[in-house]
This record gives structure tokens, sequence and C-alpha cells, in this order.
């Protein structure tokens, strides 16, 4: 029985229609980048998706970034976060890494991964340290009067570990499913230059590096004690100024960020052996195992009768237990390679972030999920709802994510930053790419291995 007829019967019967009337689709007109790969799969992932709300929201949310997020200006090409028309590098490269498995034999897709390869490694020959950068001629930055070394085109510049790593894993993940070395010049050999440099620098072995940071503000997770962060021990983890949230780090060794970029170095190594460049490559896996092995060594401690992963350590004695929903997070390991879905330590650790040992887990009356301290108390973000679905094999855990993101769209028809527990119409950032993406990459993942849940 088709839609229409079910719910003409269902009025006639007097009953409550179990299907809810969508509206029409929400993809714009006149889209900002158009791929006939994406268009294909829509029509296909259409035919398979039985729940009517699901197949409307994943009709909306996945090709969001090629609908609304690409701008091309200047020679480049560029992938602005959503409603802040900036680009993020670890953004971009979420925003975009749904398409991967569509690229090959897809020319607008081989141009989109070529163009933003090159764009991430323009941004960060122009500054390394920056996480966020201005896309168009004219435009400046919102935080003229931090106190760091601000250069023109950038818009924040907020030291994340993650930023590079999300450099290396779009550069390696598109050579990997491609074949294509085309993007991988010189310039992209000087960008990983610059991102072994800087990385070599941020483990303070000898000094503190030459980055500073500071912001006027009254919240504390804006700026970094004295510009530099808390003291750590120099041990050769990565000292991370901000999370990938742009929060400030509490204990500046950031593992899931560290953790990112060892598996980035690791991979990234084989690109760069094929290009022909093997010193830079040993380098690359030289450093990715020695921050491997150093949070192995010094990130798991016991906690609640269980070994588990810190959040952060300063390597004198000092670990915070938390997670954030932004990637990379401690749930989302396994989703980035870091570690297996088996690991125990890996699962002991998820088991506590999922619960109110986590002190940015929420329950509530309408959801429970991972919260930030980057949005309101008590609001949870759907970005952690599908990581806990694309980090588990428990089809019926699955299975409550998909209900809790179909109940908590707020009639939109597209993720949102986060909402409130008690009431998901009060959302924060209506336009934000990178979450409808991962909606995106999720209902692809479930098609595959679940779709008796669609």
């Amino acid at each position: 029985m088709k839609r229409r007829q079910f719910l003409t019967l269902a009025a006639a019967l007097g009953l409550s229609p179990l299907l809810p009337a969508l509206p029409a689709s929400r993809r714009p007109e006149r889209p900002s980048f158009r791929s006939p790969a994406v268009e294909a799969y829509l029509r296909q992932a259409g035919e398979r998706i039985r729940d009517t709300e699901l197949g409307w929201l994943f009709q909306n949310c996945f090709p969001n970034t090629l609908d609304t997020t690409v701008r091309e200006s200047g020679g480049q090409l560029w992938v602005i976060t959503g409603d802040i028309d900036a680009m993020w590098l670890r953004d971009s490269t979420n925003q975009v890494w749904p398409y991967l498995p569509l690229a090959p034999g897809d020319d607008a897709l081989t141009r989109l991964f070529r163009g933003l390869i090159a764009t991430q490694s323009e941004c960060v020959l122009l500054d390394p340290y920056a996480n966020a950068f201005l896309t168009q001629k004219g435009q400046t930055t919102p935080f003229p009067e931090d106190r760091t070394e601000m250069k023109a085109g950038i818009h924040e510049r907020k030291w994340e570990v993650d930023s590079l790593a999300s450099v290396l894993r779009l550069s390696h993940g598109y050579w990997e499913i491609s074949g294509d070395s085309k993007p991988f010049g010189p310039r992209w050999v000087q960008a990983m230059q610059a991102i072994l440099g800087t990385y070599r620098q941020q483990q303070r072995l000898k000094d503190n590096g030459p980055y500073r940071f500071q912001r006027r503000s009254s919240a504390p997770q804006e700026t970094l004690w004295e510009g530099l962060g808390y003291p750590t021990a120099r041990n050769g983890l990565l000292h991370s100024g901000f999370r990938p949230s742009d929060d400030a780090t509490t204990l500046s060794y950031l593992i899931p960020s560290n953790w990112m970029a060892a598996t980035g170095l690791q991979k990234t190594s084989a690109l760069l052996k094929q290009l022909g460049q093997s010193a830079l490559a040993d380098d690359f896996a030289q450093l990715g195992q020695q921050l491997r092995q150093l949070i192995l060594s010094q990130a798991v401690y016991s906690a609640h009768g269980k070994q588990i992963y810190a959040y952060e350590i300063n390597g004198l004695s000092s670990y915070l237990f938390m997670d954030d929903p932004n990637v990379p997070s401690l749930l989302s390991l396994p989703y980035l390679g870091c570690c297996s879905l088996d690991d125990p330590i890996y699962l002991q650790t998820r088991e506590l972030i999922l619960s109110p040992i986590n002190p940015y887990f929420y329950e509530g009356k309408a959801a429970r999920g991972l919260g930030s301290p980057h949005t309101p108390s008590r609001s949870i973000w759907p970005i952690g709802i599908c990581m806990q679905a694309l980090t588990s094999k428990d089809a019926e855990e699955i299975r409550g994510c998909l209900q809790l993101l179909k109940s908590s769209h707020a009639g939109t028809g597209f993720m949102h930053e986060s909402f409130d527990v008690d009431d998901p119409a009060r959302f924060t950032r209506p336009w934000f790419a990178w979450a409808n993406s991962l909606f995106g990459e999720l209902v692809v993942q479930v098609l595959e291995q679940h779709p008796q849940l669609l």
C-alpha cells in the first residue's frame, strides 16, 4: 500500500496515522555543487529505506555539504562549516568524508577532493597553527584582538592537534580509495613538512615553541593560561591548546587528538613513500609510532574498577575523564582507525562515556547522549548520537540511536549542533553541515550492515 493510500484509509477509519505527514525536500533549487554519483546514490538509497521519515532526513542531510557549503573563489575550492562563513580544517574533512567511496569515476567529486586537498595545503602553509580560515578576499577575522600572531586570511588561530590530523586523514583517505596522485605535488609535500615541523614543536621537548594564544573573554575555555596552557611533563606527546570543540584543554595532552595524529602520520607515510619522499615518510612513521607508544604507556589508568583511556593527561600523574561529542573523541577511536571495536580498554572506556560517570552525558524527557561544555548544559549533540551508532555492533543500540535522531530534528529535516534533552525544539546552529554529513554516513553504514533497521 502506498503512503497516500495508507493515510487515506487511516483517516477513514478514525485512526492516527503511524507515518507523519512530511514536507517536501529541503534541498535548495540551486545547489552550490552537484555530483552525479551522489544523486544516483540518493535515488538508490531512497528505494531501500522503508522508514519514511528517516528516508526524508537522509535525502536532506546526505547532500547538504554539496548543496550549501562549497565555495569556489580565486581559483580555490572551499568548504564552509555552515552558518559561519569560514572553513575549518577539521570540519571540511568531516563534511566531505562520506562522499569518498563515490569519488572514483565521478569527475565532479574528483574535482572536489583535489580542490579541497589543495586548499587545505595552502591553509597549512599560511599558518599551521590556525584552525579556521577565511574564504573570500576582503573578509576580516571576527577576533582581531586575540593575542596571537594573526595573518590575513585567518578566521581563528586556536591551535588544535586534530586540525592538522584532519588534513592527513583527507589526503590519505582520498589517495587510498582513488589511487589518484595528482593532488600531491610540491605544495602538498611542503604542507606535510610543515605539519611534521609543527608537531615536533608542540612536543615541546626543548622549549615551549612559538605558539601563544590569549583572548579577552569571561569564558575560561576561550583562552590559554599564560598563552601556553597549564604545565606538563615534557614526555613527547603533542600539546593541544584547544579541543575539537574549539574549547581550551584542561590538561594539555589531549589523547584522542594525539591518537588521531599518530594514526594519520603512520597512514600518510605510505603515501609519501609512493611519491618518492622516503626520508619524510620515515619521519612520519617514526613520530606516529612514538606517539602511539606514549599513549598506550601513559594514557591508560584505573577508574571505577576498570582500565580506561583518559581524555586528557599532563604527564604529571593527572588524568581527566570525560568525553566530548566533537571528533576526535574517545568514543570515536575505532571510527578513526586508532583501535579496534573489540579493544577491551576501549569497550570499558565506552561504557563509562555513555553513562552519568561522564560529566557531559545527559538524560532527559526526550533523549539521552553526549553533550559538551561548548554548548548549554543538558544539551546533547547529534554528532555524538551518530558516533555511538557508528561504533556499535549491537543492532538494538543502533536502532535506538536512529530513533533519537529521527525524533530530535524538530521538524527542520536536518541535524543540529545540539538540542535540549527535554525539548528538541530548543537547539543550537540550524545549519551545521558536519552533523548532516555524519548522519548521512551513519545511514549508509546501516544500509550496508543492518538494512532491516531502515
